[in-house]
């Protein structure tokens, strides 16, 4: 069982002078539980190397037990630091990609030329694709084999409205996650802000926010077997 896990490339937050990235928990919750599971994982970013990590996830208390063994695993920093260029790995060499959040995405992956057909083409090939938090919003230029958008009558969440605003961010990003999934045709629904919750809707499988993120590595381990 092989996986692809997608990381943004970007680090910057907007115009505030912020750093921004990945977000840790969203990358090392589902590590573990997909490792774990037997798979064979291989990081990827639009740049190879190092993704930048968003410096807020990793203070105190947003650090779980999974980021505190994650940033103790010499093999997991080492794959962190040696990701591939997305433009060198294709949906042939996997059973599954997974996308962790962090608000880079937003920016950088949304609009990859490569990120977008590299979805496509595990959708079309039957395979399925997870995304979690933010990274539902790089779905907003997928499209089916039709020309219509991905996310067009299927079940989906994401980072939700009120948890954006919670952290002041709603007028920064450039797209909100939730608006733009219902305004492609999703079928959007939402738990508590926080919460864990995951949607799944045949191939795709979407998660709302970090706690979000071993549930949805283990919906994706439930959908492969």
């Amino acid at each position: 069982m092989n996986i692809l896990i997608v990381l943004t490339s970007h680090d910057t937050l907007g115009n505030t002078g912020r750093k921004t990235g990945f977000w840790l928990e969203e990358l090392a919750a589902p590590y573990y539980a997909l490792k774990e599971a037997g798979a064979r994982l291989v990081l990827a970013s639009p740049q190879g190397g190092q993704p930048p990590l968003d410096p807020k996830s990793n203070e105190p208390a947003f650090q779980t037990e999974q980021t505190r063994r994650f940033e103790a695993d010499p093999a997991a920093i080492a794959a962190l630091a040696n990701t591939v260029r997305l433009d060198s790995v294709s949906h042939d060499d996997f059973d599954a990609v997974f996308y962790p959040g962090g608000h880079g995405p937003l920016w950088d992956l949304a609009e990859d030329r490569r990120s977008i057909a590299l979805i496509e083409s595990f959708v079309a090939a039957a395979k399925p694709v997870a995304l979690v938090c933010h990274a539902p919003g790089v779905l907003r230029h997928v499209k089916n084999a039709d020309g219509t958008a991905l996310v067009q009558g299927r079940k989906v969440t994401g980072f939700a409205n009120s948890e954006e605003a919670a952290v002041e961010l709603t007028d920064i990003v450039p797209f909100l996650v939730e608006d733009e999934l219902k305004a492609k045709g999703g079928i959007y629904s939402r738990g508590d802000d926080w919460a864990p919750y995951v949607v799944v809707d045949g191939l795709l499988i979407t998660g709302q926010n970090p706690a979000s993120s071993e549930a949805a590595a283990k919906a994706l381990l439930a959908r492969l077997a």
